[in-house]
């Protein structure tokens, strides 16, 4: 996102508490790619088929976006401090019952647990950061999209280092890894200033009903269809081992991080937000058939994983600073309302994409995520008259919307 030359100057220059819920937040984002390279591991170690392994992102996407729709309602009655502390003890909690499970079933419900427990922790985590930083709302938004960055591309880099030693290694590196956030968190985070200000339960559902917001929503949850199937069906056809997959989606993180902080507000500057998104899903698509194409070919089908990454990254910013703009609502309730039909999309690709891979070849699974991508953009492309003032809002005003987007949580 854009910020002002001072912000981006002083985003090193933080209290103790604002890095203590970045450094959370870093190891919350590893949770979304960390079984990607341990994905065949597990389907040969505990005998389930990929549909059935799958089932690991299906569960822990369903249940944060399902967890997103009351996120806002609890923060804002009991505080952020408290849901990011109850959030990161969920994670440490089914983190170590995955590590120590003895079938799919078991980590499919324990990955659940989790993903409720991601939600709590992701929704708060930026309105804190904004509420604590130095240097204004710019450096805070900067200091947490490098956070997200880098989680999701140090995510599955640790799963393939500890996946080569056993399937259970990275879980029991999150547990470690987030046992140490959470005593951080505890430590160094202080209570809330003011006293929560309660947020209606039904305010996500209604927020729904904006015609700017659904057409943004309905966007989303297609183009994460083929998000996810790049991020979670891709380790199958690769072949590799767990280290192999690793690094590939090393490489896949860092270019959406690349993008995401620097590409994506320099083409906002340049162009309206649905001209964006409306000229890099075409792209993405492309490169999704390219990928179904070469699928049997690894190193082309890596460098269509990591051209992916590139235009992931543009589509993630574009279409969160769309979100900000899209309605009068406070933006807690339009970023959980969003957010949770978003992830509902990311849940469904992963066991399609395998029933798909089974039923024909390792071809169609990203074909069917070209055309999800095609239905995003014709989405956009028939609603753009409802996103008319998306496109008059100046980019250089989204960093201060960005601070409001969680007010209601950070209170």
């Amino acid at each position: 996102m854009n910020s002002s030359t001072e912000a981006t100057g002083s985003i090193w220059r933080q209290p103790a508490q604002v890095w203590a819920v970045a450094f959370a937040s870093v190891v919350a984002f590893m949770g979304i790619g960390l079984v990607d390279p341990i994905l065949p591991a597990i389907a040969e170690s505990l005998q389930a088929s990929p549909t059935e392994t799958e089932l690991l992102f299906t569960s822990y996407l369903l249940v944060t976006g399902l967890a997103m729709l009351i996120t806002s309602w609890i923060s804002s009655r009991i505080g952020a401090k408290a849901t990011l502390m109850i959030g990161l003890a969920l994670i440490v909690a089914f983190a170590l019952a995955s590590a120590l499970s003895g079938s799919v079933d078991a980590i499919i419900g324990f990955r659940a647990g989790w993903g409720l427990g991601n939600a709590l922790f992701i929704s708060t985590a930026l309105a804190t950061i904004v509420g604590s930083a130095s240097g204004g709302s710019g450096a805070a938004i900067v200091l947490y999209e490098a956070a997200l960055g880098l989680g999701i591309a140090i995510g599955p880099l640790l799963g393939g280092l500890l996946g080569e030693v056993s399937w259970r290694g990275p879980f029991f590196g999150v547990v470690a890894l987030m046992a140490i956030a959470f005593i951080a968190v505890a430590t160094l985070l202080r209570g809330p200033g003011e006293k929560p200000r309660p947020v209606a339960f039904s305010a996500p559902f209604v927020a729904l009903t904006r015609p700017a917001l659904a057409v943004l929503a309905v966007a989303a949850l297609f183009y994460n269809i083929g998000f996810f199937v790049l991020l979670a069906f891709s380790p199958f056809p690769l072949g590799f081992g767990a280290m192999g997959i690793g690094f590939t989606f090393f490489g896949w993180g860092v270019a959406l991080a690349i993008t995401s902080i620097w590409v994506a507000p320099w083409m906002m500057r340049r162009m309206a937000r649905t001209t964006v998104i409306l000229v890099v899903l075409p792209l993405l698509a492309l490169d999704l058939i390219a990928a179904g194409i070469v699928a049997e070919i690894a190193p082309a089908l890596v460098t269509c994983i990591i051209v992916g990454g590139l235009l992931l990254g543009v589509v993630n910013t574009v279409l969160t600073e769309a979100v900000m703009e899209a309605t009068d609502l406070p933006r807690s309730v339009a970023s959980s309302a969003y957010s949770a039909v978003r992830f509902i999309g990311g849940a469904m690709a992963p066991p399609i994409a395998a029933l798909l891979w089974h039923a024909f070849n390792s071809t169609v699974p990203y074909l069917f995520a070209a055309a999800s991508v095609l239905v995003a953009t014709l989405t956009i492309l028939l609603g753009r008259k409802v996103l008319t003032h998306i496109d008059d809002q100046p980019a250089d005003a989204a960093v201060e919307d960005a601070a409001a987007i969680t007010a209601g949580d950070a209170t």
